[in-house]
C-alpha cells in the first residue's frame, strides 16, 4: 500500500495498478485498496476489470457516493444499464464533488434520453441547472432534453385530442418559433373560437400583436390585454403590458397605478419595477425611483437601460463614482445584447412584421 500511494504522488497511476492488486490478493477486505484499484483500472478504459473492486469497496462501506458513481459510469459502459442508472441514481443527488456530480448528472441524462424517459431526465436536468447554472454542457443538454420533451408530448396531443383548442394554442407556440407571426395568430384565434377560457391564449396572443408597428394590431393587442384581465384580474403581465401602453401614450397616472399594482403582484419582477421606477422619474419623484432602480439591477444585473436609468440618477446627485460604475455596466451588456441580436437574426427567427390587411388573409 506504501508503495501504490508513493507511485500515485508521482503520478505513475500504471506502476500503483499492481502494487494495489497485491494488496488486494493479501488483503480483500481493505476498502482502500479495492476502490483505488477501481478507479485507476477505470481511468485505463478498462470498465470491466473495474466493477469488482467497486463493488468490493462498496460492500465493505455502503457511504462511498463517488464509488458508486464510477461504478454505474463503469457498468454502463459495460451496457449493463439497469445496474448502472440504479447506481447512478443512488450516487448523484449525495455527490460532494460539484465536477464530478456535473459530469455522473450527464450521464445519467443520457442514459434517461436514450432509454425514452424524458421525465426523468429532465428531473436530472433540474438538479444539474442548480449545480452549475452557467455549464455549456448542462444548458444543452437541457435544451435537448426540453425540446424532445416538447415533440413527445406535442405528439401524444396530436393523436389525442388532434382538434382542441390546446393543439391549436401549441400550434401557434410553433408558428411563432419559427417565426411564422401570421399563421401563429391565426391558430390562437382558432383556438379561441373553440374555447374563449383558454388559460392564457388572450395574453398569448396580445404578445404577438403588441409587437407590430401597424396602429390597428397594436389596438387589437390592448384588447387582448384587457380580455385577459377578463378570465384573470391578477394577470401580472397583462397589467404590465398595458402600464407600458399608457405610458406611452402619455396616460402618467394610469400607467403608475398600473405599475405599482404589477409591483405589488409580483416583487421579483425587474420589467415592473423598472418601469415604476421611469414613471416615477416623471412624476419628478427620483427618490423613491432610485430605490427601484438599485433592486431593479439587484434582480437583473444584465438589464442595460435600469444600469443607464441609475446612471443619469446616481449623476444628478452628484455620485460621480457610481454614476460611471453604472455607465460601465450599461455599456457592457448593451454590448452584449447586440451580440445576441445578431446571432438569433443568424438564426433566423426575427418574426415577419404583423400588419392588420394581412390577417384577414390567414
Amino acid at each position: 500500500m506504501q508503495k501504490a500511494h508513493g507511485y500515485l504522488d508521482e503520478k505513475q497511476p500504471a506502476l500503483a495498478i499492481p502494487e494495489f492488486q497485491a494488496a488486494v490478493a493479501i488483503d480483500p477486505e481493505n476498502v482502500d485498496a479495492q476502490a483505488n484499484l477501481g478507479v485507476l483500472l477505470f481511468f485505463q478504459g478498462k470498465a470491466a476489470d473495474s466493477i469488482p473492486h467497486f463493488r468490493a469497496a462498496l460492500e465493505r462501506q455502503p457511504g462511498l457516493t463517488k464509488i458508486q458513481g464510477l461504478l454505474g459510469m463503469a457498468e454502463s459502459r459495460t451496457l449493463d444499464f439497469a445496474n448502472a442508472r440504479k447506481d447512478m441514481e443512488a450516487a448523484f443527488p449525495s455527490l460532494q464533488d460539484r465536477r464530478f456530480q456535473v459530469q455522473l448528472g450527464l450521464e445519467l441524462v443520457s442514459l434517461d434520453t436514450e432509454s425514452g424517459d424524458l421525465d426523468k431526465a429532465s428531473a436530472v436536468i433540474a438538479q444539474l441547472r442548480q449545480v452549475a447554472p452557467d455549464n455549456a454542457e448542462v444548458l444543452y443538454a437541457a435544451y435537448r432534453t426540453y425540446s424532445d420533451l416538447a415533440g413527445e408530448s406535442m405528439l401524444a396531443l396530436s393523436l389525442a385530442a388532434p382538434a382542441s383548442a390546446q393543439m391549436h394554442q401549441l400550434l401557434a407556440h410553433e408558428d411563432t418559433r419559427q417565426g411564422n407571426t401570421n399563421g401563429a395568430i391565426a391558430q390562437y384565434r382558432k383556438a379561441i373560437a373553440i374555447d374563449p377560457h383558454l388559460p392564457g391564449v388572450h395574453f398569448e396572443l396580445a404578445e404577438l400583436l403588441h409587437t407590430s408597428t401597424d396602429e390597428a394590431v397594436k389596438k387589437e393587442a390592448e384588447l387582448e390585454y384587457h380580455a385577459a384581465l377578463l378570465e384573470d384580474p391578477q394577470n401580472e403581465k397583462s397589467i404590465l403590458r398595458l402600464a407600458e401602453i399608457d405610458a406611452q401614450k402619455g396616460n402618467i397616472e394610469q400607467s403608475y397605478q398600473e405599475y405599482t399594482k404589477a409591483v405589488e403582484l409580483q416583487p421579483a419582477d425587474a420589467d415592473a419595477k423598472l418601469g415604476l421606477a421611469k414613471t416615477l422619474i416623471e412624476m419628478n419623484q427620483s427618490d423613491k425611483a432610485l430605490a427601484l432602480l438599485e433592486e431593479t439591477v439587484q434582480l437583473e444585473p444584465t438589464n442595460a437601460t435600469a444600469h443607464y436609468r441609475l446612471a443619469t440618477l446616481y449623476r444628478k446627485m452628484g455620485r460621480v463614482d457610481d454614476a460611471k460604475r453604472e455607465v460601465e455596466l450599461y455599456q457592457k451588456f448593451k454590448e452584449m445584447k447586440e451580440k445576441l441580436r445578431a446571432l438569433y437574426k443568424e438564426l433566423q427567427v426575427q418574426p415577419k412584421e404583423i400588419r392588420a390587411d394581412e390577417q384577414d388573409e390567414q
